[in-house]
């Protein structure tokens, strides 16, 4: 008599009999799912009913990708509800939601994402520059950076595998059977399902990428909250650096432009004001094109930094790069113009070129962080903080001004300069107030207050000196050097304003620092485990 198998009779062989009764595509290396039809793509379904949390989905993936522990593709978040006895712990395990219409794609600057014929969204990781933007776009925060390679890599729902009739490696490990791939109608999915199957609690807005996930969820009792289980956990984004210099000293360099092209202007005109000189000129390109170069610090690939000019039809950040960059060169050519003593017409219309490509750059440049995967980013504020910061420009050129002409159309300068200083102060003023009275009906309030946890708890001293500083250098000492001006003591004037140019300066940075350092994203909920993601 033969040998029993060792599954005979076993809770094993119950498990695999259930799988292949029910057709479970877990534990199962072969997938037996259709050819997609015109109109179809591949999906994920996730089932929270299943799901234990045990978390093998993220360890397959990283065993099949070959990433490191803090690299994941797949994440789970955890959420619970309702008090003891009477609890309900709630899992979602997520990688990339494969979607129909994806931020990632569009505000990539290279290029490297392409949603292919099957409907899974690819990235190409050689054209990748590493610059992180479809991090901060995706709302579901599923690109993750990886240093090693200075690139961003996400899930490609094992796609090689996948075509060769295999189970991807999450839905081969899970235990439960919680993930499956399936193929889905994306018009018949817009129309009824997604809005039916296609959320989750704590999941952001679907009508912001339009995800294909599919959720199975269990009977939640109507109107009970349910709780993020890692709501008591608040962690200060990533500063960004080079970023936080580069916004600040490009948009000083366009503010200190219009002061010049404005006093070319006037002069120009027969006002009877000094016309501008080379000195300010060389002032107002040089924080440009020492901020610049800056900016490719950030990215993992800083060598392939002017592919990204390459995506100018959808991405904000490769207009941004096109329109500084041209902004710069053509800043460095008035510089020239006035060397040579290029005067007349045509350094006026070279100048008023000049200034309308940099102030293009500055609102693409805002526009980059007009996302709506980071609510406190995505406010009309942004565009205003970010011309705003301009107000330093002017106090560097009406420096310059009074170092080199004494008095003489100082004044004129100097009041704009107050009222570019006062309209800085207005926007932040606005934001003070803003998150002073949040409103709790708001379905963004979760990041905002959380945002404002962190700007008054963890940032309050940052925070104070920002909205003082302001006050002082764009304000009190601008008005003081209008006094020692009027008074003819410009060398008191000059000193003032030196030390709010600096000041001013200063305070910029750390208003900028706070901006990238308090943003909180929408992600997912619970993700006590997010790996690399850019925090």
């Amino acid at each position: 008599m033969g040998d029993k198998p060792l599954t005979q009779n076993t809770p094993l062989e119950s498990f695999i009999n259930h799988k292949n009764d029910t057709g479970m595509q877990c534990g199962n290396y072969s997938i037996d799912i259709p050819e997609l039809k015109p109109g179809e793509q591949y999906r994920f379904h996730f089932d929270a009913t299943a799901c234990v949390g045990c978390h093998c989905c993220e360890v397959a993936c990283n065993e099949q990708n070959g990433n490191s522990a803090d690299i994941k593709w797949r994440r789970v978040g955890e959420m619970e509800m309702g008090e003891f006895p009477d609890t309900l712990q709630l899992f979602n395990s997520m990688s990339c939601n494969h979607c129909i219409d994806p931020e990632c794609l569009r505000g990539c600057p290279t290029e490297s994402y392409i949603k292919l014929d099957n409907g899974i969204v690819w990235h190409d990781d050689p054209s990748c520059i590493g610059c992180q933007y479809c991090t901060w776009n995706c709302p579901y925060e599923v690109p993750v950076f990886n240093p090693d390679r200075g690139i961003v890599t996400k899930c490609h729902m094992c796609v090689d595998k996948l075509e060769a009739g295999q189970t991807p490696a999450c839905v081969q490990a899970c235990p439960g059977g919680a993930i499956e791939i399936e193929a889905v109608n994306v018009e018949e999915w817009l129309a009824e399902g997604m809005a039916k199957e296609g959320i989750a609690p704590h999941l952001p807005d679907i009508a912001i990428t339009k995800p294909t996930t599919r959720y199975t969820l269990p009977e939640l009792k109507e109107g009970e909250e349910i709780r993020v289980a890692d709501e008591h956990l608040l962690k200060p984004a990533h500063p960004e650096l080079p970023l936080v210099f580069m916004t600040v000293l490009t948009q000083i360099s366009v503010g200190a432009f219009l002061a010049l092209f404005l006093g070319q202007l006037l002069f120009s005109l027969g006002f009877n004001l000094p016309q501008p000189t080379l000195t300010m000129a060389i002032l107002a390109f040089l924080p440009s094109a020492i901020g610049l170069p800056l900016s490719a610090i950030h990215l993992g690939r800083p060598i392939k930094a002017m592919s990204a000019m390459k995506n100018w039809k959808t991405s904000w950040l490769s207009r941004e790069a096109i329109a500084l960059g041209a902004y710069t060169g053509l800043a460095t050519l008035v510089a020239g113009m006035y060397f040579l003593e290029i005067k007349g017409f045509f350094l006026l219309l070279v100048e008023a070129v000049t200034l309308a490509i940099g102030l293009l750059g500055i609102y693409a440049q805002s526009m980059i962080y007009r996302i709506k995967a980071r609510p406190s980013w995505n406010r009309k504020s942004t565009t205003k903080r970010f011309f705003g910061s301009g107000y330093v420009g002017f106090l560097l050129i009406a420096m310059a001004l009074l170092a080199t002409n004494g008095g003489q159309g100082a004044m004129v300068l100097l009041a704009i300069t107050l009222l570019a200083g006062m309209g800085q102060a207005l926007v932040i003023l606005e934001e003070v107030m803003f998150y002073r009275h949040l409103d709790k009906e708001n379905p963004l309030y979760y990041q905002y207050n959380r945002t404002r946890i962190l700007l008054q708890e963890h940032f309050g001293k940052v925070k104070k000196f920002r909205v003082y500083s302001l006050a002082l250098f764009a304000l009190a000492l601008p008005l003081l050097a209008i006094l020692f001006t009027a008074s003819g003591l410009t060398g008191l004037a000059v000193a003032t304003l030196v030390i709010a140019t600096i000041g001013a300066f200063v305070s910029e940075l750390s208003g900028r620092y706070l901006f990238y350092r308090t943003v909180v994203p929408l992600g997912l909920a619970g993700n006590f485990f997010a790996g690399n993601q850019r925090h």
